[in-house]
């Protein structure tokens, strides 16, 4: 047995079918045995050293592969696409024109799997296999990042066979036909190949066409897969030389959005500090960036408390979740609303909420039943509630909330009062700690930049301002820092001016 594994590392498949317009916007799904032959071969020319792997060894391995149609596990699919104009040049214009991106959506932790049952490599050929596939950097469309790798024991179900194998008639599911192109075997093609010399006219054909012809026409299979489409096209094939077109059954639902439960624990709803923390999930496309950090969190407490005033009242808003009327000693103890980029892809996927003195029932219902975040510019996300409890529990899921002595900006730090001679941003960071009973840190290092998706972030690249008009801001740059506490501490660690909102966040490192 043979079998491949291929992962599609962006969750994005892109291919459209031999024969059909691209505004057609289908794709083919599963990819044909044809388009996996001829990336092998197109990768065997890139990528590899041909003095280790010869061409003969290249050709007895396609050989082997194209005698057999393989069957396939299909992962579960949504077919999607997107639309954009493109211009397209008539005479002195440019012209827009409507273009259909059509594309299979897949999860990237759901690979898709290629089985030849009755294919046997010898062990050259399997090791040829093996580096090839290793460097397939994607499969259809350049969008479609691929990993794959070559399985030794595979014992999964196969849900998309060729017609010939009747599929639906031994298990008695609805089945969905679908044609691919797949290669001929090597003996067919050469049965193929003689016949089709032999009946053309070469000698009434004009020389341009003679030699389209007899350039598409090579003598070996393998030759005949590594044409190129604009050839084949220019001679004026209806499908390419070589290749036969297959009925396969694939799932009647296999493009069903497939849906996940989502667990959510069930805790108390008793007031008071053991219900400090919400996590909060957000989707939607595209997610804000890390740097907008501070818009989000006061995006989120905008609409939680209009949502707040729906549910209990112009005059019952929270005050931990506005913020107002706090008396001074308790000042910090309203709610932080920080925004994660939990994933490392540099937009905000979670955000967390956080309250020293803990949110009481009417605080959590609003909180529960806030499940939308929008700005003024129409852009609109869904918010799901993941998880509430003590920030002890919750830590396991954030870096935010969790407990260490070495915590480093996620965000600047802007410090909140003037800066004097005597009082640097070292000490305001110093009296913040105090102010907030955190032991003062032991040692305080500025750093230069941060990391965020492999780019290199200064403070100037945050949105650091409130949208608050008459605040008094005494830092307008921001700096980032780590901090070392002379014991472990508990997250969240946010310091500075907008520490409620997402500025002057850190991590536990």
């Amino acid at each position: 047995m043979l079998a491949i594994q291929l992962d599609f590392i962006a969750g994005r498949y892109h291919a459209n079918p031999w024969g059909r317009h691209v505004n057609e916007a289908d794709v083919e799904w599963p990819p044909s045995p044809w388009r996996l032959l001829r990336a092998l071969i197109a990768t065997w020319h890139r990528k590899l050293d041909q003095s280790l792997y010869s061409e003969e060894l290249l050709e007895s391995l396609i050989h082997k592969v194209s005698g057999q149609l393989p069957a396939y596990r299909l992962p579960p699919a949504i077919r999607t696409h997107s639309r954009h104009y493109m211009p397209v040049r008539e005479g002195a214009k440019e012209k827009p024109v409507l273009i259909f991106d059509a594309f299979v959506r897949v999860e990237t932790n759901e690979p898709l799997i290629a089985v030849w049952e009755n294919v046997q490599l010898e062990p050259r050929e399997e090791q040829l296999l093996a580096i090839l596939l290793h460097n397939l950097g994607f499969l259809g469309r350049t969008e479609s990042w691929a990993e794959s790798a070559l399985l030794t024991d595979w014992k999964g179900n196969i849900n998309c066979l060729s017609s010939e194998l009747a599929l639906d008639t031994e298990t008695g599911e609805i089945r969905e036909p679908v044609r691919l192109i797949t290669p001929m075997a090597s003996d067919e093609y050469r049965k193929w190949h003689s016949e089709t010399i032999a009946s053309l006219d070469w000698e009434s054909m004009k020389r341009k066409v003679h030699q389209q012809l007899k350039k598409t026409l090579p003598e070996k299979l393998i030759d005949a897969l590594r044409l190129e489409t604009g050839d084949i096209q220019a001679a004026g094939w209806s499908q390419p030389p070589g290749a036969k077109f297959v009925t396969y059954q694939r799932p009647y639902d296999c493009f069903r959005a497939q849906t996940k439960p989502r667990i959510l624990h069930v805790i108390s709803d008793t007031p008071g500090r053991s219900n400090n923390s919400v996590r909060i999930a957000l989707h939607g496309k595209p997610l804000p960036r890390i740097e907008d950090a501070v818009r989000v969190g006061e995006w989120l407490r905008m609409g939680l408390m209009g949502k707040a005033k729906r549910i209990l009242g112009e005059n019952n808003i929270p005050r931990v979740l506005s913020g107002h009327e706090m008396p001074e000693e308790n000042k910090h103890d309203h709610a932080f609303y920080l925004p994660e980029d939990v994933d490392g892809d540099g937009h905000i996927d979670h955000i967390t909420v956080y309250a020293r003195s803990g949110f009481d029932r009417d605080t959590l219902r609003v909180l529960k039943e806030m499940t939308r975040l929008w700005n003024q510019k129409g852009q609109e996300w869904k918010l799901i509630l993941e998880d509430y409890g003590p920030h002890e529990r919750l830590k396991a899921y954030s870096p935010l909330l969790a407990e260490s002595a070495t915590w480093a900006s996620v965000t600047p730090y802007l410090h909140p009062w003037f800066q004097k001679k005597n009082f640097t941003v070292a000490d305001q960071i110093k009296k913040e700690c105090r102010i907030r009973s955190l032991p003062e840190p032991v040692k305080i290092e500025r750093l230069e930049s941060i990391c965020i998706n492999g780019r290199e972030r200064k403070p100037i690249h945050f949105h650091r301002f409130r949208n608050k008009r008459g605040l008094t801001q005494p830092d307008t740059h921001g700096s980032f820092w780590k901090l070392t506490f002379p014991q472990p501490v508990y997250g969240p660690l946010a310091l500075g001016f907008g520490c409620h909102y997402g500025l002057g966040m850190f991590k536990a490192k």
